[in-house]
């Protein structure tokens, strides 16, 4: 999508400013645009593509034609480990099958999978769901939403969309307020300062709203099915401001990421194991029935904890996933993308397993919002990976991140057209962005060695598996190092890069310190005594 044009002024101002454009961003974004509440987006990357729900290979989960919503219900919960709030499931399921029907069939014609017969849809089944319920375009289930999304966009005339700009840190009345008497006065955002990549200017967005839809923090991890900057600006922008966060030592681990040198953070979709694939060890032994009963089907905590377990045990690096041998589906067909980027690296899924790891993948919690999006402070809403609505619990169930994306980017933005907007934003009492009087020139090889730090702290110390011990050894490195890059940040030129280094060791510090909290093994949360 081109970038809408805007007036090279220092500020901004707008009903609503959505940080991020993922599903549930973009979704609150069209409903607004739709009802003439003027909005901008913001996105850190280049074009319209460079997001999360971008990558989402499965589908979406909804219910079925004739399916009972306990079951789904049932599903949800029992893979969070019991510890999902339940109204908000319950909200998630009941809404599931208008907000699917509406918005992704009826207004975006999304081209779901057909069967053989080319009038019912092919539902697939995925690791923990009792029934076949995940709506899919194949394996780019993602991709294809988030290009009707942006024809859809793109028409808006009350919206902006920015892109390659970095949001700093919320504009909060009175923290930012230069009037003292504002200390009276309840909590609340009025904006956001924000980078331009391309200019290295700070510029204020001044909005009545805002909604934080900035993703997930799984690339503070050293294996992540992320892309590199998604290391968790939106939660260390919330922690500064005060607002509630909740449930952020549930990461989620994809139990099987291409392991491959060269491939990056490629996914292999949950769906391969739904269609029969199995996992074995290098000497050729398949274990996940020593496991769990579900087996391949297990919840991702218990396939990736399983995985991990077998490479200790048997000192490998990877496993081995074999849809080759047990498929009755053209795999070619029916998971293209996987097929045609496996075989750039040499590996043909039709005829030979596929090597995989385990890696971040899905910060279950985040920051603690209710049933449309509200959060603790005053005209902030957060909405998809970035909040804690409570219905993944300690694990989430595959191919719901989509559903909540879309539920909850709807029901934030009919909130937010029911509100007032008549709300003076302080504008005048909100100072520039004030930069180092002697700044000095950002070294990329310190940030890249810091960024790295933080990843393999995070990995080696809090990642799958954890340790009191261990957890105690990340948070003192994390602190010293904390330390050290806001003192680099503070004296260093402003770009994206020391932005998301300075978020990313913020976002550990928040998980190892939730996971040191909680003492109790549940879900991706898994303590070892």
């Amino acid at each position: 999508m081109k970038e809408k044009k805007t007036k090279n002024v220092e500020n901004i101002e707008t009903e609503v400013l959505i940080i991020g454009n993922g599903i549930s961003g973009s979704i609150c974004a069209m409903t607004l645009a739709e009802s003439s509440v003027d909005t901008v987006i913001i996105s850190k990357g280049k074009n319209f593509s460079e997001n999360n729900s971008n990558l989402a290979q499965g589908g979406i989960a909804t219910l079925g034609k004739d399916e009972n919503p306990e079951d789904f219900i049932d599903d949800i919960i029992r893979s969070g480990d019991d510890i999902n709030y339940k109204k908000a499931v319950e909200f998630l399921v009941n809404n599931a099958r208008n907000s699917v029907n509406d918005i992704l069939i009826d207004k975006l014609n999304i081209p779901f999978s057909l069967k053989g017969n080319g009038k019912n849809f092919d539902f697939a089944k995925e690791g923990a769901h009792s029934n076949r319920r995940i709506l899919n375009v194949k394996d780019m289930t993602g991709r294809v939403i988030q290009e009707h999304l942006e024809e859809n966009l793109i028409k808006q005339k009350n919206l902006r969309i920015l892109y390659s700009q970095t949001a700093i840190d919320l504009l909060t009345c009175p923290h930012h307020s230069t009037n003292p008497m504002r200390i009276y006065d309840e909590p609340k955002v009025v904006g956001a300062y924000v980078l331009n990549q391309k200019t290295n200017k700070v510029i204020r967005i001044f909005a009545k709203k805002v909604v934080l839809a900035s993703g997930g923090l799984s690339s503070i991890f050293l294996h992540s099915t992320n892309p590199e900057d998604t290391i968790g600006n939106g939660i260390a922008m919330a922690f500064r401001a005060g607002v509630r966060l909740a449930n952020l030592e549930y990461v989620q681990f994809h139990p099987t990421s291409l392991f491959h040198k060269e491939a990056g953070s490629f996914l292999i979709s949950e769906a391969v194991r739904g269609e029969g694939a199995r996992l074995k060890n290098l000497k050729g032994e398949f274990f996940m029935k020593k496991y769990s009963k579900q087996e391949e089907l297990a919840p991702r905590d218990e396939v990736s904890r399983a995985i991990y377990e077998e490479m200790i045990k048997n000192q490998d690096d990877h496993v081995l996933l074999d849809l080759a041998s047990f498929s009755n589906i053209d795999i070619k067909d029916r998971f293209p993308t996987i097929y045609n980027n496996c075989l750039k690296y040499g590996i043909d899924i039709e005829k030979e397993p596929i090597p995989v790891v385990p890696a971040a993948h899905y910060s279950c919690g985040g920051i603690l919002a209710d049933n449309y999006g509200k959060t603790s402070m005053k005209n902030l809403y957060a909405i998809g990976e970035v909040s804690n609505t409570g219905v993944h619990g300690a694990n989430r169930l595959a191919s719901v991140s989509l559903l909540e994306g879309l539920v909850w980017g709807i029901k934030a933005a009919e909130d937010i057209k029911k509100s007032s907007f008549k709300e003076d934003c302080i504008k005048k009492e909100i100072p520039e962005w004030q930069y180092p009087a002697n700044q000095e020139t950002l070294d990329p090889a310190l940030v890249w060695q810091d960024r790295e730090m933080v990843k393999y702290i995070m990995w080696n110390y809090s990642g799958i598996i954890r340790t009191e011990k261990k957890l105690e050894r990340a948070l003192a490195d994390l602190q010293y190092l904390r330390h050290r890059i806001i003192k680099f940040y503070k004296g260093t030129e402003i770009k994206s890069s020391i932005i998301d280094l300075r978020d990313s060791v913020q976002a550990a510090l928040i998980v190892v310190t939730a996971a040191l909290r909680n003492k109790i093994s549940k879900g991706a949360h898994y303590i070892e005594k």
